[in-house]
């Protein structure tokens, strides 16, 4: 049976203060409805596409708020950070949360975000790995290169809970070959030889591979992302969802000119969305088989991005009526 994770892109329509506190309280009420976990996910500097560039700052916050839940990141852009200062800032949250943090990384972001840092969007991959090699071997309580430092506070069980996100079979391999989680997308592009694929056809060919790469004795860990909006009604929620991709410069990177033609059903089909009463999700979620070869199901309402008192609701309803008919309670 899959644990359930909420995820949040912090993007409540408010000031930056207001966003944090609403997203401080939807990771308390995941906490109180059975969450195994809450995930939030590092942009910089792009306001709309995420409202979040210190993630463990504010999962330092919501950790002195809960007591249960896991707290983790989905993903902090590794190549833009100081890995010495990313293990120490981790250590410090693990320490203060009773380890309860995971963290995930990733090598792309917002290619227009790398100068800004130093690097070139290029240079991303060379740039992930020159710092996760530090920051894992710092994390397993060994020397920071040539000195005799060494990370504190010790957090060697944290060097365990590190997951990598990807898009591609090939690095899905080396995630496995290291051991580490993985994270899938709750939506991702189409190759242009196949536009019509479904986000089935492309991710399970990623686990193939990373489940082929784990050494033995590894445990296997594969958190799915998918973004879902339950809500009472049905239609009020379908209109709702389709006004905000109709007007969001998201959809129209992915689908083009397409936003604004395509009927209601195959706009959200498109972009990978599970929207409805209970009745729907449950159906559109049922035919998703890449949920089946999950750990870990991870949910948000982004790019939907309802009210907060929707958003909660839509907690309330997944986890205590979609979820148990699913068999994921």
């Amino acid at each position: 049976m899959p644990e359930l994770a909420f995820f949040t892109r912090v993007l409540d329509d408010v000031s930056a203060p207001e966003r944090y506190r609403l997203a401080i309280e939807q990771i308390r009420e995941a906490e109180h409805l059975g969450f195994d976990s809450a995930w939030v996910a590092q942009h910089h500097f792009h306001r709309d596409e995420g409202g979040l560039p210190s993630p463990l700052v504010l999962l330092a916050a919501a950790a002195a708020q809960t007591s249960r839940i896991r707290l983790g990141t989905g993903i902090i852009t590794l190549g833009m950070e100081n890995a010495v200062r990313t293990a120490e800032d981790a250590a410090v949250l693990d320490a203060i949360s009773g380890e309860r943090l995971e963290l995930g990384f990733g090598s792309g972001g917002t290619p227009g975000s790398f100068p800004a840092f130093g690097l070139e969007f290029a240079d991303r991959h060379r740039a992930f790995d020159d710092n996760f090699q530090t920051l894992r071997s710092a994390l397993r309580g060994e020397n920071f290169g040539t000195t005799e430092n060494l990370l504190y506070p010790p957090a060697p069980t944290l060097a365990e809970r590190l997951w990598f996100a990807t898009f591609t079979p090939p690095l899905a391999e080396r995630a496995g070959h290291e051991g580490l989680g993985l994270q899938l997308s709750r939506s991702q592009p189409r190759p242009p030889e196949n536009p019509e694929a479904s986000l089935a056809d492309l991710q399970h060919p990623i686990i193939d591979a990373y489940e082929a790469a784990l050494p033995e004795g590894a445990p296997r860990r594969v958190s799915v992302a998918r973004s879902v909006f339950v809500a009472d009604d049905n239609e009020a929620a379908r209109a709702l969802a389709e006004r905000r991709y109709r007007a969001a410069p998201l959809a129209r990177v992915v689908l083009g000119d397409q936003v604004d033609t395509l009927e209601r059903d195959d706009l959200l089909r498109k972009l990978d969305v599970h929207v409805g009463d209970v009745d729907t999700v449950v159906a559109s979620l049922g035919a998703d088989s890449v949920l089946n070869r999950a750990t870990q199901l991870s949910f948000q309402v982004h790019s939907v991005d309802p009210e907060h008192a929707l958003i909660l609701r839509s907690l309330e309803l997944l986890i205590g009526e979609v979820a148990p008919r699913l068999g994921w309670r």
